[in-house]
């Protein structure tokens, strides 16, 4: 049962969307009363697909588009750093932009955006066979750099590097498949797939991944399902041994190298009776450390998974912290497909939600 009697519950505005929207993300702004964001839409009526930013006025109840961009085909996976955010398509390619507030610092001028809406261009795009063959289930930038790593149903994982070259760190030719990827350190990532699987790579040692986790202890044989598929991973910046994964059933958990076969679980439906029970039954889309209950909580003790955020097709955005009762903070009559987590204010949540809306939360 997830906790909903909060002492103060956040504020909540709703922002009505003409598109569907498949992914949001935070941008960096200059000040806490000029927020920015990036969403990846899809209109349904004319089959187009779209990659839009908009600014927020101080009140949070209104938006207004500054730049838009048309990709080759709807975007599978966005992600966002302070300088750069990357958007990968159902086709196979990837294409990397700068911030509105990068190229303000590199001199162009956005002070005039407001009115009609101005086209933006991505800095690098890679397209084509060789680089991905059908959709990319997931990207990352890596922060305070220019590198992308990218995984796809093919199986191939790839390093986009400065100016739009790419090198294959794998190719499962296959026979296996990648939806999501998370750096942990300047030469390290983890990607996730089926299977609940999860694997370490370390770029100065190429070949294979270095370490692994077979999910099987995960998937839920008693409720009929014998696999289930990752679809976020998240790392902390202080625990870069642990790493945070959601995906389908419900299911949350925490891999820690130094114990490589021990998933911590967080939610999941399982034929244990000691295991946790799921706040969700259905896909978590996305998982993200959650930096401000953390702040709230500051004595958590290192041995302890730090709290985290998730949301779900059948619509909870919650909070979950091991050993505790789940904080829902929304529960909504649809999916919500993704949310971000203001970094430079992280009481400031923005959700999107299937329904063609946008929902903004300020924790007190």
């Amino acid at each position: 049962m997830a906790r909903t009697n909060l002492t103060e519950p956040p504020k909540i505005h709703r922002i009505p969307q003409p598109k569907f929207i498949d992914a949001i993300r935070w941008l960096p702004s200059p000040s806490p009363f000029r927020k920015s964001f990036i969403s990846s839409l899809f209109d349904s009526d004319f089959h187009t697909p779209s990659l839009e930013i908009h600014s927020l006025d101080p009140s949070k109840t209104l938006t207004t588009p500054l730049l838009s961009w048309t990709p080759p085909s709807r975007i599978s996976s966005l992600k966002s750093t302070p300088s750069l955010f990357a958007a990968s398509t159902f086709l196979g390619s990837l294409h990397i932009f700068k911030t509105p507030e990068e190229m303000s610092v590199l001199g162009n001028d956005m002070s005039g955006l407001g009115g009609e809406t101005s086209v933006m261009e991505p800095v690098v795009s890679v397209v084509g066979r060789e680089f991905h063959v059908g959709s990319i289930g997931g990207v990352d930038l890596m922060e305070g750099g220019s590198e992308c790593v990218s995984v796809g149903e093919d199986g191939r994982v790839n390093l986009v590097v400065e100016k739009g070259g790419f090198r294959r760190v794998f190719d499962g030719n296959g026979l296996v498949s990648y939806s999501a990827v998370k750096w942990a350190s300047p030469s390290e990532f983890v990607t996730g797939g089926c299977g609940f699987g999860l694997q370490w790579w370390d770029l100065r040692q190429p070949g294979a991944a270095v370490a692994q986790f077979k999910g099987s202890c995960l998937c839920c044989r008693d409720r009929g399902t014998t696999s289930g598929i990752i679809h976020s991973i998240d790392i902390h910046p202080s625990r870069k041994h642990t790493c945070l994964a959601g995906g389908s059933s419900g299911t949350v958990f925490a891999w820690d190298l130094r114990r490589q076969q021990e998933p911590i679980i967080l939610s999941s439906i399982g034929s244990s009776d000691t295991m946790t029970q799921p706040l969700s039954e259905s896909e978590v889309w996305e998982v993200q450390y959650d930096y401000y209950t953390k702040s709230l909580n500051s004595n958590i003790s290192s041995s302890r998974i730090l709290p985290a955020m998730i949301c779900s097709e059948d619509g909870i955005l919650a909070v979950i912290e091991q050993g505790e009762e789940p904080t829902e903070l929304l529960a909504e009559p649809c999916a919500i497909n993704s949310f971000d987590i203001d970094r430079q204010n992280p009481s400031d949540v923005i959700c999107s939600l299937e329904w063609e809306s946008i929902v903004i939360l300020s924790r007190p």
